[in-house]
């Protein structure tokens, strides 16, 4: 007898489920009012480009929906069998992909972790940006060194971007996947963008590492904020 889990990894189910979550996603783009805060935060990064966007793990399902028409960009996803849904719904929403992950342990090299770095820094050197979580595989909202890594070899800044929408459903998994619903209000949040300088030593990447992540923080509960509209100076769209 198959199981659930054997089902689900037919090459089938997954083009299907991945579809089907793309058309949510857009059902759910299109019905919910979207604040973008600070209002200048594209011109911001368009005056940085090419750039490093970072999101927290789970919180990135209506990122496709950021991009303009003309942006250049790329992003990163496990190669895990896992996420191939996510890899289908993200390519039907025209995300050009860089498959990999980084690790805490040691299954940099076996997860494509080296390769999806050097992929991610050829992108930068071309000219498209790149965007990526920045959670240490399985531990949530804790950013992981290779982002900062990536920033000091390519010079290029880290944007923490924060997406939250009024209405939506939160798992109780290691990151808190959230599910944006549809008729919501929506903030677009874009964080203090993080500097790394060329010639910092391995030995201080850890300052801008916590820097990376009190700032994805702050843009995270920026977003929550307007969204659930709490605070006098909240936006609405």
């Amino acid at each position: 007898m198959l199981s659930w889990k054997r089902i689900g990894r037919q090459r089938w189910v997954q083009v299907a489920a991945g579809t089907l979550a793309a058309e949510y996603m857009r059902f759910v783009f299109k019905t919910t009012r979207f604040v973008v805060d600070p209002p200048d935060g594209y011109a911001q990064i368009d005056a940085s480009l090419p750039v490093i966007v970072t999101v927290w793990h789970g919180q990135h399902f209506l990122g496709p929906f950021m991009r303009r028409p003309g942006d250049r960009g790329k992003a990163l996803m496990s190669r895990h069998r896992d996420a191939e849904i996510n890899a289908i719904a993200a390519a039907r929403l025209g995300v050009e992909l860089i498959r990999g992950s980084g690790d805490h342990g040691n299954e940099f090299l076996r997860k494509g972790g080296l390769g999806a770095f050097g992929a991610l820094l050829a992108a930068l050197q071309a000219g498209d940006s790149v965007a990526l979580s920045a959670d240490v595989p399985k531990i949530a909202r804790r950013v992981g060194l290779g982002i900062v890594m990536l920033a000091r070899q390519s010079g290029r800044p880290i944007f923490p971007v924060a997406l939250a929408t009024s209405r939506r459903y939160v798992l109780n998994n290691w990151d808190k996947t959230t599910i944006n619903l549809p008729f919501s209000r929506g903030a677009a949040v874009c964080g203090e963008p993080v500097h790394v300088p060329a010639d910092v030593t391995d030995e201080t990447l850890e300052q801008y590492r916590r820097q990376v992540e009190e700032n994805l923080n702050a843009a995270t509960a920026r977003a929550y904020a307007i969204a659930d509209d709490r605070g006098g100076d909240a936006r609405r769209g």
